[in-house]
Parts: structure tokens; C-alpha cells; sequence
């Protein structure tokens, strides 16, 4: 169990020995002292999974012990007990941080429940961290700062350890792969075959060969026996990407293979029985399809027991910043370039812009950030053209307001202004406004654009 060492604190002999005792008798490891001052030297010398601990002591009282245990182990569990006349202490020791607590004159049973229910806490928390553990390895790049990808996160949570179907939908760059990847490594089968197949790149007449085999001869050129990719998958999973692209001719055998759970290869007459989770990916909407008929309503269903949603990269606009802070540091590594972060003006440029490509437009976009700057924060002109064009120039105020009060905007106007001046001093050159200024020309050249001054 969790629970296993236990410090007592209390100044009547009694309820210490009574507690060491029972501790003792059902395994835990008890220490019991008699005031709160060598509790807490006893917090600090070593690791107590618990503290029970009366809350009226001489030196120090339970209320000002749960405060200092808190800070010397936070990870201890605090339990307070309290006689008739205490229980107000007591509710402040569990606003100070305390887990529960218990009434004197108290029954053994009921320490034991208390504990009992500790235990519980303490699984579910070391359960919790583990499972936040295994989703941030499992899901590298599907960062949750807004409520939709908070959403998929729980979903993925909640659905990877079952084998239920799922729909994964979502525009071109969103991450569709990264969940269903997550959905595999978070399950059961984590150490069995993940594989994935483009529904879209396989040509038509190859595509149920692809998927399901085909056996000797059953065509020109199979000269020997092929396993399908289902096959390949058994025991584990397989990605349907792209399967709005399926053919409709192929969609009733694939309905088969789901509702049955066999595959037959191509030209064979024997079925063979497969164990395989079948995950699906779309950038289009199915349900439109379905309705333009050019896919199959009970297909749909069948694949769309749980759905989940990518929102696209310009509806997270909050999650720009942490997305940028992880691709930067994967590609440095990579690359073996030194780390760098993005400026303030360069996420502001980015936030601008819509991002077609989402989140995998976003990681190209800082690989190249990485290569083409040369100071330690990535400035908006190591950013493609098309981010820099969406930034577009701020212009600024040649004066400034006196109602105004942001420091942003006065900064911004003391900044044109010592620029204007640079250039006309130096006839327009660039390189002698620079040094004057003392910027690189590259921040120069930036600090022109974003101001209009060009």
C-alpha cells in the first residue's frame, strides 16, 4: 500500500502507545513523538508517508504543524485529531492543508478507516501522475492550453486502454497521426504494431491487395502469397488515414473485416481471423459525404463510435507559443544548433496568421526560423515570407498621446522616432543607422518594417 511509514504526534501517552500499537499490528512503520517541534525536526530528518498529529500540543499546536509540514513535506499526508472543544482548530488544519481528521475519544476501526481512505487518495494520485507521465511521452505534440485540445486530451485519455472504434477528423497538418498514435501507445497493445496507411496514396486497383492480401496467382503478377496490412497489424492497431478517399466499391469489405473481424485475401476462399483496434483519420466531412453518397452511412457509423475533433492551428492561437517552444528545441537538437526562443514581436507576427498548413506548417516554419537566425531570439525576417506578410507593418505615431499611458506604444514611438533620425543622419544607410543605433542591421531591417518606415 502506499501508506507504509507513519509519524505520531501527540502529548498524552496513551493515544501514542494505542496508535503505535495498532499501526503496528496491521504492518505500517510508526514513530510517535509528543509535541511539535520534534514532529516537524522528524519531517525534515527523513520520509513519513503519514502524520497523525493532535492538534492541541505544547511547543507548538497542530494547526502551526500542518503549516510547517507542509512546507518540509509536501508529499506527507496530514491527519489531524481533535477532542471536544478542538473541532474549529481542526477544520483550520484542513484549510492549512491537513487530509482528514479524526474525533477523540476515537475507535480503532476508525483510524484505520481514515488510513484506509488515505491509501485510496495516495493510488489515485500516484496513478494520476503516472498516467500524466505516460500521455506527455505518448502525446509529444498535442499540447492542451485551450478547451478543444483539453477535450481531446481527455478523450484520448478515456478511450486508449478500450478497443472501441475511432473517427479522428480534422484539417490537413492538425495532428491526426499524433493522436492516433497516442490512442496505440496509451492502450494495451503499445507493444504490439502500429501501422499506418494513406487510404489516398494507393492506387485504386492495388488498394484491397494493400489492405487485405491476396494470395498466389490471384493476379498477373502474384507470383507468391502477400499478407495485407491488416494482417500486419494483428494484435495491435491500424490508422486508417485519409479513408473518405476509400473507393466505395472497397467500403462493404471493409465493413466486413470490422463487423467480423476476419479478412479474406484477394483470390483466396479462407478467411483468416484478425485482432486489430482499426483507427480512422479524415480531413473531410464524412457526414457530407455520406449524404452526397460517396460513402457508406453504415461504414460511417461503424467507424465513428467515438469521434474526436483537431480544431485547426489559427482557433489556437494560445497553444503558438508552447507548440514553437517544443519543435525549437526537438530541430536545435537535431540539427545541432544552439537553442533559441521566439522574440515577442515574432509570436505576435505569428499569431496573426492563419496557418493553412496548421501545426505542421507551424513546425516547418521554426525548422527554417532556426537555420536562417543568427541572434539568440528568433526575430520575424527569419519567418517565411507569407508569416512576415500576414504580420504586416505596425505603423506608430510620430508623438505621442498624452492620455496615453501604455509603456508598449511609448516604447513603440521612442523607437520610430531615434529610427527616423538615424536614417536621416546617415542619407538612408542602413548599416551606418545600425551602428548608430547600436541593433544589428537584421533587427534594423525588422524594426523598419514593422513601423512602416520603409
Amino acid at each position: 500500500m502506499p501508506l507504509r511509514s507513519i509519524l505520531i504526534a501527540d502529548d498524552e501517552e496513551s493515544i501514542r502507545h494505542l496508535l503505535v500499537t495498532l499501526l503496528q499490528e496491521r504492518g505500517y512503520q510508526v514513530r510517535a513523538v509528543n509535541d511539535g517541534e520534534e514532529a516537524l525536526r522528524e519531517l525534515s530528518a527523513r520520509d513519513y508517508d503519514a502524520l497523525v498529529t493532535d492538534v492541541r500540543m505544547p511547543k507548538m499546536n497542530g494547526l502551526d504543524l500542518v503549516r510547517a509540514a507542509q512546507a518540509a513535506s509536501p508529499e506527507t499526508t496530514i491527519i489531524v485529531m481533535s477532542a471536544y472543544g478542538s473541532h474549529d482548530l481542526a477544520i483550520e488544519a484542513m484549510k492549512a492543508g491537513a487530509y482528514d481528521y479524526l474525533g477523540k475519544p476515537f475507535r480503532p476501526d476508525e483510524v484505520l478507516l481514515v488510513l484506509r481512505k488515505a491509501d485510496e487518495r495516495e493510488r489515485l494520485r500516484i496513478d494520476n501522475r503516472r498516467l500524466r507521465r505516460e500521455i506527455a511521452r505518448a502525446t509529444p505534440q498535442l499540447i492542451a492550453e485551450g478547451p478543444a485540445m483539453k477535450e481531446v486530451l481527455r478523450v484520448v485519455q478515456k478511450v486508449a486502454p478500450t478497443t472501441t472504434t475511432v473517427l479522428i477528423e480534422g484539417e490537413s497538418g492538425t495532428g491526426k497521426e499524433v493522436v492516433a498514435r497516442a490512442l496505440h501507445d496509451l492502450s494495451p497493445r503499445a507493444d504490439r504494431p502500429f501501422v499506418a496507411v494513406n487510404c489516398g496514396a494507393i492506387p485504386e486497383q492495388l488498394i484491397e491487395s494493400e489492405l487485405f492480401g491476396h494470395a498466389r496467382g490471384a493476379f498477373t503478377d502474384a507470383r507468391t502469397a502477400k499478407r495485407g496490412l491488416f494482417e500486419e497489424a494483428d494484435g495491435g492497431t491500424i490508422l486508417l488515414d485519409e479513408v473518405g478517399e476509400l473507393p466505395l466499391p472497397l467500403q462493404p469489405t471493409l465493413l466486413r473485416v470490422l463487423q467480423e473481424g476476419e479478412v479474406r485475401r484477394v483470390g483466396d476462399t479462407r478467411s483468416t481471423r484478425v485482432d486489430v483496434r482499426v483507427l480512422a483519420a479524415t480531413n473531410r466531412d464524412l457526414g457530407e459525404q455520406v449524404k452526397a453518397a460517396k460513402f457508406r452511412e453504415d461504414l460511417y457509423y461503424r467507424l465513428n463510435v467515438v469521434g474526436v475533433k483537431l480544431p485547426p492551428l489559427r482557433e489556437r492561437n494560445e497553444e503558438i507559443r508552447a507548440l514553437s517552444e517544443r519543435f525549437l528545441q526537438r530541430h536545435a537538437e537535431r540539427m545541432g544548433l544552439p537553442r533559441r526562443q521566439l522574440s515577442q514581436r515574432a509570436l505576435e507576427v505569428m499569431a496573426r496568421y492563419r496557418w493553412p498548413g496548421n501545426v505542421r506548417e507551424l513546425e516547418n516554419a521554426l525548422e527554417r526560423a532556426l537555420v536562417f537566425s543568427e541572434e539568440d531570439e528568433i526575430q520575424p525576417d527569419a519567418l517565411p515570407e507569407a508569416v512576415r506578410a500576414a504580420g504586416g507593418p505596425q505603423p506608430v505615431p510620430s508623438a505621442l498621446d498624452p492620455d496615453d499611458l501604455s509603456v508598449k506604444r511609448a516604447q513603440q514611438v521612442l523607437e520610430a522616432d531615434l529610427i527616423r533620425k538615424a536614417l536621416k543622419r546617415t542619407n538612408g544607410n542602413r548599416t551606418r543607422a545600425a551602428e548608430l543605433l547600436e541593433l544589428s542591421p537584421r533587427a534594423l531591417l525588422y524594426k523598419i518594417r514593422e513601423y512602416g518606415l520603409e
